[in-house]
């Protein structure tokens, strides 16, 4: 009987992961599909299908879920403020962290801006590079010339 019920958390987990495509719940579906195979081998033991669910979900968890993220989501669309890392923009109001000061302008907007190293500064009128988004900081790099 505890079968069904694995076979039934097994589906409505792969359910949920293809709706969200989040690699979220499939580390969980596998564990429930072991526990499913577990009580069907060896019968009603929901201790060890239990502990078959939660150690194959663990190692899934830990082993793949690092080679999943790097590999197959290479394609994801950064989006928002985001999509702004690694783009050039320009300097609206000299940016020296020491003073406490300084702007760029990018996508049209004017963000507060900062250097990545407090000792470096940038001129008005500078092309820089985001680095980072923290909060409503643009995080900039010198752009190196080209």
């Amino acid at each position: 009987m505890d079968s069904i019920y694995w076979l039934l958390l097994f589906i409505i987990l792969l359910v949920i992961e293809v709706l969200t495509m989040g690699l979220t719940t499939i580390w969980f579906a596998g564990g429930s599909l072991a526990a499913f195979v577990i009580s069907l081998i060896l019968g009603n033991m929901l201790e060890i299908e239990v502990a078959v669910f939660i150690i194959v979900s663990v190692v899934l968890l830990l082993f793949t879920r690092p080679w999943a993220m790097r590999y197959l989501n290479r394609r994801t669309i950064r989006t928002n403020a985001e999509s702004m890392v690694g783009a050039v923009v320009r300097v609206t109001e000299a940016v020296d962290n020491i003073m406490g000061r300084g702007a760029a302008q990018a996508e049209g907007k004017i963000w507060t801006a900062r250097a990545a190293q407090d000792d470096v500064t940038f001129a008005e009128g500078e092309l820089a590079v985001v680095k980072e988004i923290r909060g409503v900081k643009l995080i900039l790099l010198k752009k190196k010339e080209e």
